[in-house]
């Protein structure tokens, strides 16, 4: 669900995020030009060394709104799928999963990770093109880009724009404005929002210029009144939809329809391949285009009407079916205007069956969602269900959620509802083109698909199934992992969060009793991981949750007056107390039931706990820290000077009192990591921490003492994660280039009972976790089918040690990570490893080290050099260094078999 999506909101802003590495945009506003191509690594001399990791999900499958799900039309199986926050996705037929795609993206342009158009190219099904930015107002600060890759999503190169996108703002599941001519394949367009009109490339999207002919920016605002730009943004061009009717191949398509956000003047169109544009003649007034969905064999065009932009809201609509020859328009809608209480949307047609069109209506929240079908062009139509007498229902279709069975949300509705729903938001709708029988279809909260459509037509029931695994969308808000009980247990946005006893399956439920939209923040007791507390944000209902039983289940709490939303809660090291600063009102301290305020620490302060003591807890707000001997009943003020702009968040040390770590600050400020060892009388900032947003403790690494040490931070010029053994002294990045994930500044933690494992937020990728190569990690205990576990590495031949792994394979193309061991008496002060492919395998792209390669792969023989680069060269005696790249393969992709140290 994604009612409340503004989860970077003040964050992006405060925090300095985009202080982009890579050139702007330094064309005139009537043009883009591309960026140089980002390094596979920049890291300067005095970047911290890199460790091997092993990145996964911890299963959800799914958790957000999927906007747009885009089929290849000239080659099978190939699918895509677009998220509102979460990127792009690619669909991997043989594993029915989903690959994502840019967890490439860095901290400096999170909002990238925001997709508003998505293109798949049918003349060269290789090439894949994405349209990205978050937000059109300041909440981000970066504009949007094009990015484009030759290697269907493995790797790509970026054109930033003049403006911004939004892929997470209203009128977002309207599209694809984004679009690939059929013919000519290096012509694209674009449909801006804000007033930026329709923009055009001609060379494979390198370089963009603004369509002058186009005139109609499309002013239609959701709310005009809204002073934070985000409702009050225009919506711009829409869609795009070629006639491939009008083209032979190598030449610009000639006629092209335009979807535009104006109610009176909804599509234009152009007979002479985009020179010149007028308005579509007799077309309907009073609503908005959501999509236009063109079949060229029978010369219908279809058009999905709202008269609100979606994806929440729309309380009327209607269908169009406009003829291209003969410029007849007709009112196809299946659902009189009078009667609806919905726009339409999720419009698509059956490539293979001319005439079948399906369309949604998208803003029936309640008692359903609706689809309809028609096989005779619109003239007459059926319903996913109907009523018999109402409120009984006859459903075509039956739910199985069993693969992800929180879908049912725990709900018990009363008839005409129905749990699991068939959806909400149904803005991306789409029949397979080469299978009249597989349909997908995006909501809120996941896509779902059914592969016996045809059963529609003839009276059978057919089967719904949630078809999402591998995408993960979730956005992550907290995390903590007990030293005892669930290995994991969240807090996420809109669905509330999990307990996590295998972090390879998807649990049965979200929390429940009650059932937070949001949950903001939760805590466990140190010495007693059975207490667990939550709170959340949830319309009428409480705001805080208790449980006994390590999370698995929950009795709510009362709210002390004047509470608006979950902010943050903290429970004592022994579980008996438990200190809560909600949204609306003032710190407060109880035992579960009633609510007593505190005093001497001011409203909205973040809080925790000492980890020891249980009558110790702690809070900081604008830079001044304080503390409370007495359960929180009183609190003093203890250190002065921390960070008092952007994020705050501090943590103490399981088993050691009074031990704090505090990360946090703005660009503009100061802005680091801080260490307490006396209850936070005093901090002691850390050197060499440019910039920290997190901090978290896992199991000390082997011989140690002291908790492993995880953050979210810049370290040496370079943002990443990083972990300590050494209780800051020293630091070493854990993930890598290609392993990103846009903003990571939410939480993060270690495992406690795993050395090395350590579970990082991200706003839109779910929750990510990492396992160490180093002492034997990589593995995953909890999965013992996961296909990416390394198999026994190739011996070297020179004194080192080397784990080759391939972590992700698709048609043509993969993905390998590579971990160097000194083996020597000696510590190196730069190394190189080369090996042979045998198969015709090429390196594309490599990270973290310098690749050349001779031969053609023609011949079937590759010889690959991977050189260090400079800042990771030395190495010292039984340490590692690791490195990444994308490759391309054809028939078979076996691993070298030899490999050389040098």
């Amino acid at each position: 669900m994604r009612r409340t999506r503004h989860l970077l909101a003040g964050l992006a802003l405060t925090a300095g995020l985009l202080t982009a590495a890579a050139p702007n945009v330094t064309a005139a506003s009537a043009s883009a030009k591309p960026t140089s191509p980002e390094p596979a690594s920049a890291a300067p001399a005095s970047a911290a060394p890199s460790a091997s990791y092993t990145w996964k999900n911890v299963r959800v499958d799914g958790g957000g709104f999927v906007p747009g799900i885009v089929f290849n039309r000239t080659e099978k199986d190939l699918v895509y799928a677009r998220t509102d926050i979460g990127g792009v996705y690619r669909w991997n037929q043989a594993g029915a999963s989903w690959t994502p795609l840019l967890d490439s993206v860095d901290w400096d342009h999170w909002g990238h990770t925001g997709v508003v158009g998505l293109a798949s190219d049918t003349v060269d099904p290789d090439r894949l093109y994405a349209a990205v930015g978050t937000y059109t107002n300041d909440w981000d600060p970066g504009n949007g880009a094009v990015l484009r890759s030759a290697d269907r999503g493995a790797t790509w190169q970026r054109t930033d724009l003049p403006f911004k996108l939004g892929g997470n703002m209203p009128g977002r599941g309207m599209g694809e404005r984004l679009a690939v001519d059929p013919h000519r394949n290096s012509v694209l367009y674009l449909g801006a929002p804000s007033g930026n009109g329709l923009w055009r490339s001609t060379d494979s999207g390198v370089t963009w210029s603004k369509v002058t002919t186009f005139t109609n920016p499309g002013g239609y605002q959701q709310d005009p009144t809204d002073t934070s730009g985000y409702d009050s943004d225009e919506q711009g061009i829409v869609w795009v939809t070629f006639d491939e009717s009008t083209g032979t191949a190598g030449t610009a398509t000639k006629t092209i329809y335009v979807g535009v956000g104006d109610k009176d003047n909804a599509v234009y169109r152009s007979t002479d391949a985009g020179a010149t544009w007028t308005r579509l003649p007799g077309q309907p007034t009073g609503y908005l285009a959501h999509k236009g969905v063109l079949d060229a064999r029978n010369g219908h065009l279809y058009l999905a009407y709202s008269d609100k932009a979606g994806p929440y809201d729309g309380g009327k609509g209607q269908v169009w079916r406009y003829a291209t020859a003969t410029g007849e328009w007709k009112n196809i809608s299946p659902v009189a205007e009078a009667d609806t209480f919905h726009g339409f949307s999720g419009l698509t047609v059956d490539r293979r069956k001319p005439g079948t069109v399906m369309v949604s209506a998208y803003s029936a929240w309640w008692p359903d969602t609706q689809i309809f079908r028609s096989t005779d062009s619109g003239a007459t139509w059926t319903r996913a269900w109907d009523y018999t007498s109402y409120p009984t229902r006859a459903d075509r279709y039956t739910m199985d959620v069993s693969s992800v069975p929180w879908l049912t949300w725990g709900a018990t509705p009363a008839a005409p509802e129905q749990t699991p729903k068939l959806g909400w938001m149904t803005e991306a709708l789409e029949i397979d083109p080469f299978d009249s029988n597989r349909m997908m279809y995006g909501t809120g909260a996941t896509i779902y698909g059914t592969q016996e459509l045809t059963h529609w037509d003839t009276g059978t029931n057919f089967t719904i199934r949630p078809m999402v695994r591998g995408l993960e969308e979730t956005a992550v808000l907290d995390l903590v992992s007990p030293p005892s009980g669930a290995p994991l247990i969240s807090a996420l946005g809109d669905i509330g969060g999990f307990r996590h006893t295998d972090l390879a399956t998807v649990p049965s439920m979200m929390f429940t009793s009650p059932n937070f939209t949001s949950t903001t923040s939760l805590d466990y007791a140190e010495t007693n991981p059975n207490a667990v507390v939550r709170s959340g944000n949830l319309d009428g209902g409480p705001h805080i949750a208790f449980s006994a039983d390590n999370g698995a289940d929950w009795s709510p709490g009362q709210d002390p007056s004047g509470v608006t939303g979950g902010g943050t809660v903290a429970a004592s090291a022994d579980g008996g107390r438990y200190v809560w600063s909600p949204d609306g009102t003032g710190v407060h301290t109880g035992t579960g039931g009633a609510w007593t305020a505190s005093t001497g620490i001011p409203a909205g302060a973040t809080v925790e706990s000492d980890r020891v003591d249980p009558k110790t807890f702690y809070g900081v707000k604008d830079g001044t820290f304080y503390a409370s001997t007495d359960g929180g009943a009183t609190f003093t003020a203890r250190a002065t000077g921390l960070p008092a702009k952007g994020n705050a968040r501090f943590k103490a040390v399981p088993g050691r009192k009074g031990d704090i770590w505090f990360a946090g600050g703005a660009a503009d400020s100061a802005y680091g990591l801080w260490h307490s060892t006396d209850g936070g009388a005093t901090f002691t900032r850390v050197s060499g921490v440019d910039q920290a947003d997190t901090v978290g403790f896992g199991k000390a690494a082997p011989g140690a003492t002291y908790p492993a040490l995880y953050t979210s931070a810049k370290i040496g010029g370079v943002r990443g994660v990083f972990r300590s053994t050494d209780a800051g002294a020293s630091w070493v990045r854990i993930n890598d280039d290609a392993h990103q994930w846009g903003w990571t500044g939410g939480a993060i933690t270690g495992d406690p009972r795993v050395y090395g494992r350590v579970y990082v937020s991200t706003n839109g990728r779910g929750i990510i976790y990492g396992d160490t190569a180093e002492t034997g990690g990589g593995t995953d205990p909890t999965d013992p089918t996961d296909p990416t576990d390394p198999t026994d590495p190739p011996a070297p031949s020179g004194a080192c040690e080397v784990a080759y792994k391939v972590t992700n394979q698709w048609q043509g193309g993969f993905q390998a990570d590579v971990t160097l061991t000194n083996t020597s008496t000696t510590a190196w002060t730069g190394w190189a490893l080369g090996w042979e492919y045998r198969a015709g395998q090429r390196i594309g792209q490599m990270w973290n080290a310098t690749p050349t390669q001779t031969g053609t792969g023609s011949t079937g023989v590759t010889t690959v050099t991977a050189r260090n680069v400079g800042w990771n060269g030395p190495v010292a005696v039984g340490a590692s260094v690791s490195f990444g790249f994308t490759g391309t393969w054809t028939g078979t992709n076996p691993p070298p078999t030899v490999f050389a140290c040098g």
